[in-house]
């Protein structure tokens, strides 16, 4: 894999869900200033992106939070926490997914279907499609991925041109960039920082390019310039959408359901066909729950395989030879999450804030395995940068940050569920004796999700 090929990943891979879906979210917390979060959001990011190139490049092997967590303090349990809670996100970020996809089905054909069970029914069986496909394997999963990359980065680029058109119109308000929900300096503060914990999901996905560190031509040269050049066009590209939406729509009607990007287009272009924006739309968040809930079944295979967790999880189908019992169980508990939880900010919120953790112990990582020599160069990052980047998700993985009490409720139930199937396999490994492989000089799970 080329500079330009990765590029297109690493875009393709952070684009999605959040800023198609969450927008209008993020707007009823500080208003006008929509852009800000966003922002605040590709700062944190940035500085976590600096501890994973020096990571990467010191091991350019597929494998990511999990490899970095076992290597630095090689606690099996712990490494398994992480390697769960980076799955438990890519399930999280599915359903998320599901939800947007069920509301822009509904209002780009007039269905009417918000406020009622139509959206969960559409919801679900948009999930077992992508279980579907899942199950027909990598090869069409990645080629239909492409496909949809292509077509999220469209829809924003309408955006943008819809936007500043409107704006050269002399359409809009361009002053309500500037204002915020609320008067009061310490609640601006606050309202701020909550807003930042939910932009925050539309920032991840650019962890997971450390997978493809095997696959890319002089990893060690190549991917310090690429990843920060893709966080980079993803910052300005989530900015100016930000800035054209709120520009055309204010805020408390930007913030009202779950289509905020139709919106802007009714708004700033009311001939374009709202039907094509719906597909496009569709057609992103589509994007990110494939490729979430393709990683999650991986890596709860992957997890089977080296006995961590139990073994009818690493079932492989004999024909299609997809791990189909981890895909039967992923797809699971995504049906449960949009069933029982449903609203998008509380997903998209969990996804952020088991991201934000991981991020944390990533950041410690740097520091501690600095002991650790090799052979080769690679990437170093000063060290004030991980140690910014691993406060700063502590800060925003806490209570005061005022995020949603519900959002830790179901963080610790998937965790639960992982830790009580990690004790089944404790049982099971004594039984059989076997033994969790000791991956401290190798792999040792995988990466995380896309929004």
């Amino acid at each position: 894999m080329g500079p330009w090929l990765l590029l297109l990943f690493i875009v393709g891979d952070i684009l999605g869900t959040g800023i198609y879906a969450l927008t209008g979210k993020v707007a009823n917390l500080v208003g006008g200033a929509v852009w800000l979060p966003f922002l605040l959001a590709f700062v944190v990011a940035l500085l976590t992106a600096f501890s994973y190139l020096e990571l990467v490049t010191k091991y350019p092997r597929a494998a990511g939070a999990a490899l970095y967590t076992h290597k630095a303090f090689g606690i099996h349990f712990v490494t398994f926490l992480v390697a769960f809670a980076v799955m438990s996100s890519g399930i999280t970020s599915a359903s998320t997914a599901s939800r947007a996809f069920a509301a822009n089905f509904s209002d780009a054909f007039g269905l009417g279907l918000a406020g009622g069970i139509g959206i969960t029914v559409v919801a679900l069986l948009f999930m077992a499609a992508v279980a579907i496909v899942n199950l027909r394997g990598v090869g069409e999963s990645v080629k239909l991925n492409v496909l949809l990359t292509c077509v999220e980065l469209s829809g924003l680029l309408i955006i943008i041109v819809i936007g500043f058109w409107a704006i050269g119109a002399g359409q809009g308000d361009v002053s309500r960039v500037l204002e915020f929900k609320t008067e009061d300096s310490g609640s601006m503060l606050w309202s701020a920082v909550a807003a930042t914990t939910l932009a925050f999901f539309a920032m991840v996905g650019f962890e997971d390019s450390v997978n493809m560190a095997e696959e890319t031509k002089d990893p060690v040269r190549t991917f310090p310039k690429v990843l920060l050049l893709g966080i980079a066009i993803t910052g300005v590209i989530y900015l100016l959408v930000s800035i054209s939406a709120i520009t055309l729509v204010p805020p408390a009607e930007l913030g009202e359901g779950e289509t905020p990007l139709l919106k802007v287009v009714e708004a700033g272009a009311p001939n374009f066909p709202i039907e094509l924006f719906g597909f496009i739309t569709m057609f992103a968040v589509a994007n990110s729950a494939l490729i979430n809930m393709l990683m999650a079944s991986r890596l709860v295979y992957g997890m089977s395989r080296e006995h961590v967790l139990p073994p009818i999880l690493g079932k492989v189908h004999p024909r299609r030879r997809t791990p189909y019992v981890a895909i039967a169980f992923t797809t699971a508990i995504a049906i449960a999450l949009i069933t029982f939880v449903g609203e998008v900010p509380a997903l998209g919120g969990t996804t952020a804030l088991l991201l934000i953790c991981v991020f944390a112990i990533v950041n410690v990582a740097v520091l501690v395995l600095r002991k650790d020599a090799v052979e080769h160069d690679h990437f170093r990052t000063p060290t004030v940068i991980p140690m910014a980047g691993a406060v700063s998700c502590m800060f925003l993985a806490g209570p005061w940050t005022g995020r949603d009490p519900v959002q830790y409720k179901i963080a610790g139930a998937l965790l639960l569920i992982g830790v009580a199937l990690w004790l089944v396999t404790v049982f099971i490994n004594r039984a059989t004796r076997q033994h969790p492989a000791d991956h401290r000089g190798d792999d040792a799970g995988t990466s995380a999700p896309r929004n």
